[in-house]
Parts: structure tokens; C-alpha cells; sequence
């Protein structure tokens, strides 16, 4: 099992990394926040797909076409875990080479949205005060790797529940017998 968790979680680790990476390296305009986070998201949701590749594999090798609910979240879990940690080391790889400028490009982004929004003075310099205070604790490792998986692990949690209900009914995509 620990085998299927590793090899399905570092499939699902590149497919959400590889995008990201690339991203960071390639495009000197970056597409507007709401635009990249759905694109992070449903890349994020194709990545962890592997969750029921690999419970569905688990299944139907090693259970007989058979897994019960809690071993199947477990595992999905796990898988949602092992890419939780390739994305944080993807991000952070992103990051080491881009210069660390997330946290001003998102700042800069957010005072425009305000001043777009014809945020007065005082709101725009609120603002610009909690980023701020937000770039010193993002550039410390143990805030910024948390919040980095927690980016990820909920939607693998979300998967790792539907896939286990779904997975636990054998008659769902039962394994094919040899001919």
C-alpha cells in the first residue's frame, strides 16, 4: 500500500507542480488573482484524480474488488499528503528562483484592485500595512509551508471523502477479469 500512496501522491505532486513551476519561470505577466487561482484549483483537482486512480487500484489489486471506507480515505488521504508535499517543495523551488516576489506582486495587485475600487487613502494604507505585516511572517519557513499545504490538502481531503464513498460499493468500475 505505502507503495500505490507514494508512486499515485508523487503523480499527482508533479501534475499540479509542473504547471506551477513553469508559470513562475515562463510568463512575465502573471494572469489576474481570480483567473490564476481557478486555474490552481482545477489544476489541483486534475493532480488529485490520482486519489481514486490509486484507491481504485488498491481495490481491485490487492482488495479483491474490494476496500472499506475508512482504509480508502486513509489512503486517499495519504496520496493527498505525499503531492500536499511536492507542491510545497515545488512552490518553494518556484519561489528560490523567481526571487521570492509573490508577496509584493500580490500586494501590488491587491492595492490596485482597492484603488480600482476607489478605496480612500486611509483603506489603501490599511492595506498596505497588513501586507506588510503579512510579508514578514510569510517570509518565516514555518508560517509560509503551512499555509503553502493547507493551500492544497482540503481539496485532496474533498476527493479523498468522495472517493471513498464511492469505491467502497464494489459494483462502481469493478476491476476487469481476464479473458
Amino acid at each position: 500500500m505505502l507503495r500505490t500512496i507514494l508512486i499515485y501522491g508523487a503523480v499527482a505532486g508533479v501534475i499540479v507542480g509542473v504547471p506551477m513551476l513553469l508559470q513562475g519561470l515562463l510568463l512575465e505577466e502573471h494572469p489576474p488573482v481570480p483567473i490564476a487561482m481557478a486555474i490552481g484549483y482545477a489544476t489541483m483537482l486534475i493532480a488529485l484524480s490520482a486519489v481514486f486512480l490509486g484507491v481504485k487500484r488498491q481495490r481491485d489489486t490487492v482488495g479483491g474488488g474490494v476496500i472499506k471506507f475508512w482504509p480508502a480515505l486513509g489512503m486517499g488521504l495519504a496520496i493527498s499528503a505525499v503531492a500536499g508535499v511536492m507542491y510545497v517543495l515545488t512552490w518553494e523551488l518556484t519561489q528560490a528562483l523567481t526571487g521570492y516576489g509573490f508577496v509584493a506582486e500580490y500586494t501590488d495587485t491587491l492595492v490596485a484592485d482597492k484603488q480600482a475600487a476607489g478605496a480612500s487613502v486611509e483603506e489603501i494604507a490599511t492595506l498596505r500595512a497588513q501586507m506588510a505585516y503579512f510579508a514578514i511572517q510569510y517570509a518565516n519557513p514555518l508560517y509560509r509551508l503551512p499555509v503553502t499545504f493547507i493551500e492544497i490538502f482540503p481539496v485532496g481531503v474533498l476527493v479523498s471523502l468522495i472517493t471513498a464513498a464511492v469505491l467502497r460499493n464494489p459494483r462502481v468500475l469493478p476491476a476487469r477479469r481476464a479473458a
